[in-house]
């Protein structure tokens, strides 16, 4: 590296504003950790004998999910009714991989519904990721974390699609709990008297969770008032034949808190589970799939947005819906007469393990709840064939991700909506739904322009989707490259004329080729996400949160610009700092008054030194928790941390030194790579 000096005006004018900017712009406020009371429960929990020395050795992984809405007129940057207690954050908590992720629609947004083997994995991998190590990654999946090498069946992973999959023998134990701040929350799911008097005739005898033993997965995904929603797994349950069938794949679920202060239980929890509100057969009534995506408090009660099956979807060929009977190695056949039979006999279907692997059509749909339940429920969507016999079979495919209401008080909700591509297939289109709240049975679909599916294999994406929106229309999203191409995040304000791209507004921090994400928008334009902070080089890039304020200034936030969160919690302190301690990997959610929900690296006694990739060196030890950043009611200067190249130092002390401040000078005028 060059030799670089400052002359001495320069260091008097960094020295001086170094004394004025030693406050960092966020606070970082620990929520969860592997060392939460609910995380404990998971951990704590008997798991697979064959695993069981693994997952004790393993620490739980915990991530943020969202936020709860501030008041209306709060803001932290200001100090105006800031009661940063009171933003709950939502999470999961995961012991190894998930091999498809349960807060998909269809796995990894594919609308073929293919991925049921390690070769699905695989394919998917090389046709969307590009890893040099698919293969890994596929395993890993599959198989779980820490599966032994050469002798993947053994059942030693934690976690992983195969254990899903081999349940109807051999049980199955919780991966995935659902997280409000540090604690599990339940669902109906993990009750018998969950489950509906038709799935009761159809089979089901009795369910395999206890207190000690849970068999559901589930992830919640926001606190709205005295609610809170998410999506959930059926648990293992036993049939006649004493084989432990899913009563379904997944389903939304919503909590009502009601409060009870100075009573031995200072609240109570009234869990209620969301059927499929859109007509279909008996099939779709008894295992079709629901989730809860999104929710807003209207005058009428809670709606809540997410997706439900609609009909039944299979393709011509039926292997392409098989697992590999060897890898899940559970002695149990496939029969493909069974297979087709589920549609036909749906009073039979927990007696077929072959049922399990039912696929359906699904729509963008809503459920509007009152204090005794669903007041009201159905689509919003408009849709187009269940299924498109012209190309395999794929089904139509669209969900509801978030929602909220405009400035004249009606909802508009966020997600996407299965287009057809013509010539080419049915394909996943970001789009928004808008409807009155006087008649929420009469919904429009748009979808949004700038980001069209092109037909043929040079196709720009191969989905986009809508993430998030705030009461000004202003919608946040992704949309994933065709191939190796990049995920891009995206910004659009509905009746605008195209989507505009994070990499065009702000190529300094999305780079060339980053992948990006765009999850969330509050009603100050501030939008917040992850994006790549290096190349690939045929690896999962590592990526950290962002911001991006559309609007407005806030603090020391000025409007149109972007920043990483790593530097917006940076206090220029020493090393060993509570602030050095955090790097902040993704940001899920942030409410009105600017409060942010995150998921961050935390090295105990703090980092190496102040850079965004600094190691974590022995003995300490790197862990993922779950944060949330609230403003502060400062004019602190934003203080960006040094490129990791400039730290031939290492920090222990409070004050800053000649070498510290040089490194400083520099941050500013370096030129991205």
């Amino acid at each position: 590296m060059p030799h670089k000096m400052l002359k001495l005006s320069t260091l008097a004018i960094l020295i001086a504003g170094a004394s004025q900017a030693s406050a960092a712009v966020y606070t970082v406020v620990p929520v969860a950790n592997a060392d939460s009371a609910g995380v404990k429960q998971l951990a704590n929990q008997d798991y697979f004998a064959e695993a069981q020395a693994n997952a004790n050795s393993t620490p739980i992984t915990v991530s943020s999910t969202g936020i709860k809405p501030s008041a209306e007129n709060a803001n932290c940057f200001t100090g105006t009714d800031c009661v940063a207690d009171d933003y709950t954050v939502t999470g999961v908590a995961r012991r190894g991989t998930e091999g498809t992720p349960i807060a998909d629609v269809t796995p990894y947004n594919e609308n073929s519904q293919e991925v049921v083997s390690q070769y699905e994995l695989r394919r998917y991998c090389d046709n969307n990721l590009g890893y040099g190590t698919c293969d890994v990654w596929a395993e890993n999946q599959y198989f779980g974390d820490e599966y032994t090498d050469g002798n993947e069946q053994d059942g030693q992973g934690l976690g992983g699609l195969q254990k899903k999959q081999a349940a109807w023998t051999k049980g199955y134990y919780s991966n995935i709990i659902a997280l409000v701040n540090d604690q599990r929350i339940a669902t109906k799911a993990d009750e018998f008297s969950g489950y509906t008097v038709e799935q009761k005739k159809a089979g089901l005898v009795s369910i395999v969770s206890t207190d000690d033993h849970f068999t559901t997965d589930a992830i919640v995904n926001g606190v709205v008032d005295n609610y809170n929603f998410g999506t959930t797994s059926s648990a293992l349950l036993t049939n006649k034949a004493n084989a432990h069938p899913r009563a379904f794949e997944k389903r939304g679920f919503v909590n009502t808190f009601t409060l009870t202060p100075f009573t031995l239980t200072p609240f109570t929890l009234t869990p209620l589970t969301l059927l499929p509100p859109i007509s279909g057969n008996e099939l779709v009534k008894t295992m079709g799939q629901t989730m809860a995506n999104g929710a807003v408090k209207t005058a009428n009660g809670l709606l809540v947005v997410g997706s439900s099956s609609f009909s039944e979807s299979y393709t011509q060929d039926i292997k392409r819906h098989k697992p590999n009977l060897d890898n899940v190695n559970i002695g149990v056949g496939f029969d493909d007469k069974a297979y087709r039979a589920c549609v036909t006999n749906p009073t039979d279907v927990y007696n077929y393990w072959e049922c399990q692997f039912s696929t359906f059509a699904n729509e963008a749909a809503f459920w509007l709840i009152g204090s005794d339940g669903i007041i009201k429920s159905g689509s919003i969507g408009s849709n187009l064939a269940a299924v498109d016999p012209d190309h395999d079979h794929l089904s139509f495919q669209a969900s509801a991700q978030a929602i909220a209401l405009d400035t004249n008080g009606d909802p508009i909700a966020v997600g996407y909506s299965t287009t057809d591509v013509k010539n080419d297939y049915y394909a996943m289109q970001a789009a928004y739904f808008t409807a009155k709240s006087a008649d929420l049975t009469s919904w429009t679909r748009t979808l949004i322009p700038g980001l069209d599916i092109k037909p043929g294999d040079d196709r720009d994406f191969t989905y986009t989707m809508a993430n998030g929106v705030n009461s000004k229309s202003v919608i946040v999203g992704d949309a994933k490259g065709n191939g190796t191409k990049p995920q891009r995040a995206f910004v659009y304000k509905a009746g605008q004329s195209k989507a505009q791209f994070f990499d065009d507004l702000a190529p300094t921090i999305f780079f060339k080729d980053s992948n990006s994400n765009a999850v969330a928008v509050n009603d100050n334009d501030q939008v917040v996400g992850w994006v790549d902070i290096e190349a690939s080089s045929g690896k999962e890039a590592r990526h950290r949160a962002f911001t991006y304020l559309n609007g407005k200034a806030q603090g020391p936030l000025k409007a149109g610009s972007a920043w990483m969160l790593d530097d917006l919690t940076n206090d220029n302190g020493a090393a060993n700092s509570e602030a050095n301690s955090y790097r902040i990997l993704n940001a899920t959610g942030i409410n009105n008054a600017g409060v942010i929900a995150a998921t961050a690296f935390y090295c105990d006694g703090g980092y190496d030194n102040l850079s965004k990739l600094s190691p974590c060196s022995l003995p300490k030890k790197e862990v993922q928790t779950v944060v949330k950043l609230v403003p502060k009611n400062t004019d602190a200067v934003i203080q960006l941390r040094a490129k990791d190249e400039e730290q031939p130092f290492k920090r222990s002390g409070g004050s800053l030194g000649i070498l510290a401040l040089t490194a400083l000078g520099f941050i500013g005028f370096r030129r991205r790579k």
